[in-house]
């Protein structure tokens, strides 16, 4: 089968496409055959920094998401052809990812669906809608009567974050660097959108947001705790801003009295949150955004977009 493998790390010109075999089933795992994938930032990152470490088994199938029907479902209660999408749980870092015709899946992180979207849709949505749900629903606790403030908006988990609130009828604040991406929010649901300067502590809001969704990191974290009201809600979800950690780090001191500060990780998704997602998606009619979509042959041109951030949404790969 084609794959992209990768057994250090290396720049974007370096991927190619290699063949390898078909994984042969085992108990426990499902054989998928991948139609699509979604890129995510983290596998520009494993690319670049961490593919050299001891806990990245190369060489590896990138790819922490995907889309496709079941080939084999081994002792699952899987059906040949059944629709699914996977997600995290190690793939492409721990064992071979979706960046492949084939994948051999945990069947834990699989998940059969039934929506009636074509493949390129399809993938916009695992990890980036199961992101913004989760985020939303599962650590800030949304509900129609919030004003949520979106830090990040342009983003993919941005975007669908915003589709999502205003499916539930919240208030949305975009959040973004530029003012020519503002129609492009709004058109998905924002009902106002600002400037992000790093410091919207300083900000006057006519409707205060009560909530946060934090995608930019530890760069803007402190300045998203003094801006939310009080009592108010963060959830600290992405690394946008290239800041990974917080130095001296005193909890007492840098979250304010009343502010309370949570965090989603996306890599045990369960049946009921997927089932909740879909449901609310297609419910609402929401339909999943991407920007670009490449095919294996165009990893390179793919990966240096992914890296670079200049995409505006969601990059698809189409096998």
């Amino acid at each position: 089968m084609k794959a992209i493998v990768i057994d250090k790390c290396c720049k974007a010109e370096a991927l190619k496409v290699s063949e390898i075999p078909v994984p042969k089933v085992r108990p426990g795992w499902v054989l998928v055959k991948v139609h699509a994938a979604g890129l995510n930032h983290s596998e520009a990152l494993l690319r670049m920094f961490e593919a050299d470490n001891d806990y990245i088994n190369t060489p590896i199938v990138p790819g922490i998401e995907c889309v496709g029907e079941i080939a084999d479902p081994s002792d699952c209660d899987f059906r040949k052809g059944d629709k699914v999408i996977a997600l995290m749980g190690g793939m492409g870092r721990s064992f071979n990812g979706s960046y492949a015709e084939y994948a051999l899946l945990p069947y834990t992180h699989v998940f059969k669906v039934d929506y009636d979207y074509d493949w390129v849709s399809l993938a916009a949505v695992p990890e980036t809608y199961y992101t913004a749900y989760g985020s939303l629903f599962e650590c800030l606790q949304l509900s129609a009567s919030d004003t949520l403030l979106v830090r990040g908006a342009t983003s993919s988990v941005g975007q669908a974050a915003i589709q999502l609130a205003k499916a539930i009828g919240a208030k949305v604040i975009a959040a973004c660097r530029r003012e020519e991406s503002f129609e492009k929010l709004e058109a998905i649901g924002a009902d106002h959108c600002t400037i992000d300067n790093g410091e919207l502590s300083r900000r006057i809001f006519k409707a205060k947001p009560n909530k946060i969704l934090e995608l930019i990191g530890p760069k803007t974290l402190q300045d998203s705790l003094l801006t939310v009201s009080r009592p108010g809600y963060v959830c600290s979800t992405g690394v946008l801003g290239n800041v990974y950690t917080i130095q001296h780090f005193d909890p007492i001191k840098f979250i304010p009295n009343g502010v309370f500060l949570t965090g989603f990780y996306s890599n045990y998704p369960s049946k009921k949150a997927i089932n909740g997602m879909f449901e609310l998606i297609g419910k609402k009619h929401i339909q999943p955004l991407y920007a670009k979509v490449f095919t294996m042959d165009e990893i390179v041109e793919a990966h240096t977009l992914l890296e670079q951030g200049g995409a505006g949404g969601k990059i698809i790969l189409k096998m």
